[in-house]
């Protein structure tokens, strides 16, 4: 009990410098996912985008709220509060807010992914992914997220010794999914040969901001925090190595600059609709 209420005592007066390099970070990670959230848009397909990234950083992202949710450290400053100002309260959870503002965004390039896939025909199926393919992913990131909240929450309520093993498990899984994540994406851009509908600058943005940010955490939480702030360092490595890639193949590479697959097919389209649409002496006045 004393321990709390001194825990209490530290929240009551924040350290303004790491609140306000925290409360950056989450706008960090906020604005580091516009660009990659506009560039679908913009183009109006996820194309070069691979499902199984998505389906990892998605499901990763769930496993790290998790994770930070039921940290022992997230718990007990939740639980001051009630005894504390509500800008010490938002200071103390800025920790738990970067977490659920990342998987937020990555639950937004998931919808914006299945939105904007592009409809293949049968005949390309066998060499890419169909669009059966990206709504078992939406489905299978919606159940996983639902599935690890609802296991939060029953090991909270039914075992709270158990709250702290179930955060690390989170954890672990978390930095396996992130670990991995990357695997697939570089494999498609290495296949593809360009960034398709991948964003440069947000690997821009997040490759160092991942390192920020695994420092910040690390500073809140400590070694116990490891499984919390250790994915953010694994996931800067394996998303510098997709960030050069991509950085090769749209501006250094032989094929720099050249249109998407999907624009390619638009326009041999485009162009054979034309010619059947000029008439010709041999062009039948009934169609």
């Amino acid at each position: 009990m004393d321990s709390g209420n001194a825990q209490c005592k530290d929240l009551e007066s924040p350290e303004y410098k790491n609140f306000v390099l925290s409360l950056l970070i989450v706008l960090g990670i906020l604005l580091s996912y516009l660009p990659q959230h506009y560039r679908i848009i913009s183009l109006k397909t996820s194309y070069g985008i691979s499902p199984y990234f998505v389906l990892l950083g998605t499901t990763s992202s769930s496993s790290a709220l998790a994770n930070v949710l039921s940290q022992q450290k997230s718990l007990q400053d939740a639980s001051c509060c009630s005894s504390i100002s509500g800008f010490a309260c938002f200071a103390g959870l800025l920790g738990v807010l970067q977490i659920a503002t990342q998987c937020f965004c990555f639950f937004t390039i998931l919808s914006l992914f299945v939105a904007y896939f592009p409809r293949i025909s049968s005949s390309e199926a066998k060499d890419s992914p169909s669009y059966r393919t990206a709504l078992v992913v939406g489905a299978t990131c919606i159940v996983h997220a639902v599935a690890v909240l609802i296991v939060t929450v029953v090991v909270g309520v039914k075992r709270p010794s158990a709250l702290q093993d179930w955060s690390n498990f989170c954890g672990i899984l978390a930095a396996i999914l992130s670990s991995i994540q990357y695997f697939p994406q570089i494999y498609t851009t290495l296949k593809l040969r360009c960034v398709g509908s991948l964003s440069i600058p947000m690997m821009c943005i997040q490759t160092p901001g991942s390192l920020v940010w695994a420092g910040s955490l690390a500073a809140r939480y400590g070694l116990k925090g490891w499984s919390t702030w250790g994915v953010l360092v694994v996931t800067a490595c394996l998303q510098g190595t997709l960030l050069a890639l991509g950085v090769f193949f749209e501006y250094l590479g032989p094929d720099r600059g050249h249109p998407h697959q999907h624009d390619k097919d638009a326009e041999n389209e485009g162009s054979i609709d034309d010619e059947s649409q000029d008439p010709s002496e041999q062009t039948p006045l009934l169609q």
